[in-house]
Parts: structure tokens; sequence; C-alpha cells
């Protein structure tokens, strides 16, 4: 008789098998319209997540509140939506137009209304991944809120614990003592299962001038929507407007992005010079150029570097606007998008660059047709990499005629998780590989590893893999690309949509050249493999500034030399 081994599902699969679960819920959710989280289907997100658990959300699986995830969650989800039964995601609907100011997420570019006392509106403009994020986030805050639920409330006398009673008789109090403020963080950590350190650490973290108590008013919140789900069957709601599913993927702010763009270039006679398309932040390129020229008396004989991190610092503005004056003195063009993408751009037109008022050299005896133009656009997020590099590199029309980009290079940098390093080392990608699916995108980078050698940081060249969030971080998976054959040196969430509109344009439409340059190059904001070093643990500081200027310098000197 043969016997029949059992072969057992690793920690991997599982994992890939709840990824791909959520994202066949949530698009499953989006074309119907609506869902509630205590229902069938947003038990079967939450399911998924508790299987996933992503290394960014640490402790969500466990009985104890997990306060680093929840920090991260609320620096990317509106202010004031832990009081909100109702979220509603719609398309760009006209809301700037009406009396209501936009709540804007510090660390994500969305406008958010709060439409009254139970309802907030977030808009969607950058696609599905942006979608995505939010679904994840708040599925993290629906199972953050049932736990303290889980903990104060007492099933069997329909009552809840003193620890709540406490906290809520502290919330409603309109005048409050410092005592009794510590007092009543006392008893949050109770209901947490946290320590009275942590509750003061978070509590410092999130207060803010108007709402000193914001830490204290948010779990009380959260709680309480969840306790009345549980007591009175008035149930929590998203919904998705039936405007933002019929516009999904129709590309409409990125191709009013790119129209803007292409229609600048053409009233400032740029269309048909040479295109250098850098997709980075708004400050490394310009710093790059004029910097050095501009603050030469702030920082004469001092090092490049002390100059970028003087001006990466939130004190001087002043230094700042002393640069950005420089730029546009000598040609430097700003768009300020309104176009719903939010993604700004900087047009840099060398042929107007004063005599010494740039600090690389380059050939000045070109014909200023032949001078470069330097493109820089703010970075995208996820899918929309794709909407807004492809409807850029379409070709514009004009008074019925049709007018080609002359696109020299594409080159992309910005943050990654890093598999083997720490924050700030670098990566340079070979291949990009779409999680979840079978695509890959092999590549030429004009970038290698030996172009940053001996800065002091570490340097990997190789595969890297372009996943669906970076809130769905999972040890064993990324482990598993890590140490597979796939030797994959870290994850990002654009390059792979960057790769496919550049190859569209390049080899099926011909919109652009074939032999286009192309760089890439990360450098670290997290190991999601290491404890304390994922994008939960804080942001770089000034450790991104020597990465990002060493990248930024890199491509400037290949574009100025070819």
């Amino acid at each position: 008789m043969i016997e029949t081994k059992v072969v057992k599902t690793t920690r991997a699969q599982e994992s890939t098998n709840a990824i791909e679960r959520l994202y066949i819920t949530m698009r499953h959710l989006l074309n119907r319209g609506f869902y509630k989280p205590s229902g069938v289907s947003g038990n079967a997100l939450r399911n998924a997540l508790l299987v996933l658990r992503p290394e960014i959300y640490g402790t969500i699986a466990e009985e104890k509140a997990e306060l680093n995830g929840l920090l991260y969650v609320l620096e990317r989800l509106p202010e004031g939506i832990e009081q909100c039964s109702y979220i509603n995601l719609t398309s760009d609907e006209g809301f700037s137009k009406s009396h209501l100011t936009p709540i804007i997420p510090p660390k994500r570019r969305r406008n958010c209304y709060r439409i009254d006392a139970e309802q907030m509106n977030i808009e969607i403009t950058r696609g599905r991944s942006d979608i995505y994020d939010i679904l994840t986030h708040l599925t993290f805050l629906f199972i953050e809120a049932d736990k303290i639920c889980e903990r104060v409330f007492i099933e069997e006398h329909k009552t809840t614990i003193r620890d709540w009673q406490k906290l809520e008789e502290f919330i409603i109090k309109e005048e409050k003592e410092e005592n009794e403020r510590e007092v009543a963080l006392i008893h949050t950590a109770n209901i947490l299962g946290r320590t009275f350190e942590e509750m003061t650490e978070m509590h410092q973290k999130l207060a803010k001038s108007n709402d000193p108590d914001r830490f204290l008013n948010i779990v009380y919140w959260l709680g309480k929507l969840s306790l009345e789900e549980r007591t009175t069957g008035n149930r929590r709601t998203i919904t998705f407007s039936p405007l933002l599913r019929e516009r999904l993927g129709h590309h409409i702010h990125g191709e009013r992005w790119a129209n803007t763009i292409k229609s600048a270039l053409f009233e400032n006679g740029l269309f048909e010079r040479p295109l250098h398309i850098i997709s980075a932040n708004m400050h490394s390129v310009m710093n790059s150029l004029f910097a050095r020229v501009a603050l030469g008396k702030e920082f004469e004989g001092k090092p490049n570097l002390e100059i970028y991190e003087a001006l990466s610092s939130p004190k001087n503005n002043g230094l700042r606007k002393k640069v950005e004056a420089h730029a546009v003195k000598n040609g430097m063009l700003f768009i300020d998008d309104r176009s719903g993408a939010n993604i700004d751009v900087q047009i840099f037109d060398v042929a107007k660059f004063g005599k010494g008022a740039c600090c690389y050299n380059f050939d000045n005896e070109k014909n200023n047709e032949q001078k470069p133009v330097i493109f820089v656009m703010d970075y995208a997020f996820g899918e929309q990499a794709y909407e807004t590099i492809d409807e850029l590199l379409k070709p514009f029309e004009n008074d019925g005629k049709k007018h080609f980009l002359n696109v020299a290079s594409i080159s992309i940098m910005g943050k990654a998780g890093i598999l083997d390093g720490g924050k700030g080392d670098l990566m340079i990608p070979t291949a990009h590989i779409f999680e979840g699916t079978a695509d890959n995108y092999p590549f030429k980078n004009e970038l290698s590893a030996n172009d940053f050698e001996g800065n002091g940081l570490k340097v990997l060249q190789g595969t890297m893999v372009t996943v669906l969030g970076t809130s769905l971080q999972n040890r064993d998976i990324l482990k598993f690309f890590h140490e597979s054959t796939w030797n994959v040196i870290g994850l990002e969430m654009e390059g792979v949509h960057y790769q496919k509109a550049i190859q569209s344009a390049s080899k099926i439409r011909n919109s652009i050249k074939n032999d286009i340059k192309v760089r890439y190059a990360y450098y670290a904001s997290d190991n999601p493999l290491e404890t304390g070093s994922t994008l939960a643990s804080g942001g770089l500081g000034t450790t991104g500034v020597k990465p990002t200027y060493l990248i930024t310098d890199k491509i400037l000197k290949q574009i100025f030399d070819s």
C-alpha cells in the first residue's frame, strides 16, 4: 500500500493566499459598492489580515493593542475618522467648491471631508492602490476597535468595566486637570493591555495644541463605535460612490495632469528638446543643481552634505526660499498640480542656466536646441505610476497635429524596503517582479552598484519586487523572495508600473525612442525582516539625506555627460 505524504502549507504560502483573498475581496466590494466591517465581507478582510499579520501592524493578532501600527495608520487617515460610522470613498466630485475644509493626512496626499458628525468622505484620485491602502488601514482600525470592545464589555450584565466608565467620565468632562489626565491614562493602559509608560509616550506623540487629549479621544471613539454596534445594532459602513466606481481605471486625473505638463512644455518651446524625466522629491534635484552657488556665503568651505542637511531641517525655510529664488531666476518652472493627481512638477531649462549658476559642468557649446530639459515629477503612488507616465509619454495633439516628446531618459529614485541592510542603504535593481502575478520586467539599468561604492553605505544590486501595498509587508513572503532563486534585494510599490508604461511607449506604441536610457535607484526606508526596523518604527530623519543626494548626483552627472 502506497503511503500518501501530507504536504504542509508553509507560512509564506498561507500569507500569499491571504494577500490574494484580501485583493479579491477588495475588488468584489468595490464592484458591489459598499460593505459593513462586521458583515461577511468585512470579516473576510479581517480574517485575511489576521492570517497575514503584516510586519507594519505588529501585534495585530494579539489581545493587546498595537500602538506603533496605530500611529502609522493615523498618520495616513484623516483626523477624526475614528468618530465616523460612515466612510464614503469618492472620486473628485467637487467638494472643494463647498464650504467644507479639506482634511489632508500628514503622510498621504489625499483630500478628505468631514460631512457631518457621523460621515467622512475620502477622495480617491490615485487609483486602486489608494483604495487598497485605505481599506487595509481601516480594517486594522476596526480590529483594534473591536479589541477594545472585547476588553471593556461585560456580555453577561450588558455593561462595561470600571476602567471604561472612568475613561468616559474624563472624556466628557470639560475642564481637565493634569492629575486626572494621568489617571485616565492608567485606566486606558488597562483597557489596551499596555503599560502606563507606553500610554504616556503615545499621548505625547499624538497631542495637538487644539486637542491635547487626542490619544485618549481616539481610544474612546474607537471603543465607543464598536460598543454601539454590539449593543444597538448601529453598524459601521464603508461605501464607494457610483462616480468613483465608474471612473476608476480610466486615467482621468493622469490624463489631465499630463496634458497640463505637455501644454507648458509646448508653450515654452521645450517640446522638441532632449527631455530627461526624473521621478523624485521636490528638493534634491533643485538643491543639487543650485544650492552650493546660491548659499555660497552661508556655507563657504563646508561640504555639500552639510548644506543638504541644513536645507532638510524645517527650521531653515529661509535657506530653501533662497535656493528656490535662484532656481527660478535660472530657468526653473514650477507647475503646482491642480489635476487631482497630487504630483507637483519642476522643469529645469538648462539653456537658461546663467554662467556659473549651476553646480555641474555641462557642454555649453551645444546649441540651445540640443541642451537638455530636466523634468522632475513628485512621487506617484502604486498603480498611479503607470497612469501618469503612460499618459505623459503619449503624443500631444495641437492644431490637429501630433507632437512627440523627445524623451532621452527616465530616472526613478525613491525609498524602498531593504531585505539585507538598514535604513539609508542603497538598492540598484536589475529587474522588477510584480507580487502575486507572473509578471516580470528585466531592463538595462544605466546605474550600477559600482557607481555608489566607497560612500560608507551598503549597496545591493539585484531583483526588486513591486508589492501591492506597503501595509501588507509579510516577513515570511519577503524571506522566501530573498532566499529563493528570485534573489530579491528589496520591495517598493511603483517599479513595475513605471516599467510597464515605459515599455508600452517605447516598444509597442513607438511614441518615444526604442533605446531610451532608464535609471532606477532606491534607498532603504526600512527593513521589514528586522523587528523594530519596519515603517511603523518611525521616519528616516537625516539618515535619508546622504543616499538621496548620492543618487541625485549620479543621475544628474549621467544626464550632463550624455
